[in-house]
């Protein structure tokens, strides 16, 4: 009997095959495998309620889509902001809220001089007692600073960062509240501020 004949190499073939299949479709375990991939966000929902007025307006980023919606703040008002992530029509925040020292959020304002503060409750404060972000409180000193360039709200999603810090940094044109070292970015949605 041959070792080698036809059959016996379409055999090993097809073993080969199947084994590199199942090997390839697996992830690699030298990474943290991530709860709320990139890919499964389709929306950032940023809920935002001015206290005096008692008023909500809903702002709904749609990833991938393109165009950055306008969040319109009046000078000298306070607004409560609650952030909300979507998986198509599944509220896919809980997701984060379980899995709260994996994530941190950060709020970049170039020109735009707000004062924000994190609110979070203990459902989204993290074990290092940094708060994830998902609610925080908005004085606006002045939403857009210079008429002539675009004010905006950079909002940034890290997943597993090596560490945070809820610290704000002055840049030339605005304030960023939030830092990390690390980590990678679930989400990130561009909008425009305008009074």
């Amino acid at each position: 009997m041959k070792l080698f004949n036809t059959k016996n190499i379409i055999k090993l073939l097809a073993v080969l095959f199947i084994a590199i299949t199942a090997v390839s479709c697996q992830r690699d375990g030298s990474a943290a495998e991530d709860d709320l991939p990139q890919e499964d966000l389709t929306n950032i929902i940023l809920n935002v309620k001015d206290v005096a007025a008692g008023t909500t307006q809903t702002y709904n980023y749609s990833m991938g889509a393109g165009g950055a919606q306008a969040i319109k703040l009046t000078d000298g008002k306070t607004y409560q902001v609650t952030a909300q992530f979507k998986n198509g029509n599944e509220d896919a925040t809980q997701e984060i809220k379980d899995a709260k020292d994996e994530h941190f959020l950060i709020f970049n304002f170039p020109n735009s001089d707000i004062t924000l503060t994190r609110t979070d409750d203990a459902s989204s404060t993290r074990a290092d007692g940094k708060r994830v972000g998902l609610k925080t409180e908005w004085v606006v000193n002045k939403a857009v600073k210079n008429p002539s360039a675009t004010s905006q709200l950079i909002f940034t999603l890290y997943h597993e960062p090596a560490s945070v810090t809820e610290d704000s940094q002055t840049t030339t044109n605005g304030v960023i509240y939030g830092t990390q070292v690390g980590g990678e970015t679930d989400a990130q949605a561009n909008y425009t501020i305008t009074n």
